[in-house]
């Protein structure tokens, strides 16, 4: 134990050091979605996050979109509480037999114009959970889906990369 003990500190950390941030990207990404939004909307975007059972691995990168290094507030995007004042349904997980009815009445509580991101490997089709007694299947099983971002979890940037193509999409059908 004390040939362990020492050895971790004398060796320190054997992990690879993270990756350069490229600031001046990412800036530019959000930017762009915040530019596309207020074109789109007249104002900034307001995106209600909805787990509607997933494993919670999307959710760690979609808070990831919030935090210091993201910081998607100085862009004018938004997460909301309430459905009611969203424009975005990012929904990440299967859509389980419990949650179908919750999904669906935050579906209707969303005004029009609303677009459904759905996040991740699981949303599309129910992923790993596909079959089980529990899952009713994907999300666009239960509500329509404008948008689908991969991943298992997709990262912050590729959820931005979408936002600003689901944008620039629906503003070319406007």
């Amino acid at each position: 134990m004390r040939k362990t003990l020492l050895e971790g500190l004398t060796h320190g950390p054997l992990t690879e050091p993270a990756p350069a941030p490229d600031e001046a990207a990412l800036k530019e990404l959000a930017e762009s979605v915040e530019r596309a939004a207020r074109a789109r909307l007249g104002r900034s975007l307001s995106i209600r996050q909805v787990d509607a059972g997933s494993c919670n691995g999307c959710e760690l990168e979609i808070h990831a979109l919030a935090n210091a290094f993201y910081d998607l507030e100085r862009f004018g995007l938004r997460f909301v509480a309430s459905p009611r004042h969203a424009d975005v349904l990012m929904i990440t997980g299967p859509v389980t037999k419990n949650m179908r009815e919750a999904l669906l009445r935050t579906y209707n509580a969303t005004p029009d114009p609303k677009w459904v991101v759905a996040i991740g490997a699981c949303a599309a089709d129910g992923g790993i959970f596909a079959g089980s007694y529990a899952v009713e299947g994907g999300v666009k099983d239960v509500v329509p889906v404008d948008l689908h971002i991969r991943g298992c979890p997709p990262s912050p940037t590729d959820m931005l990369k979408g936002l600003l193509a689901l944008l620039e999409q629906t503003s070319r059908k406007a």
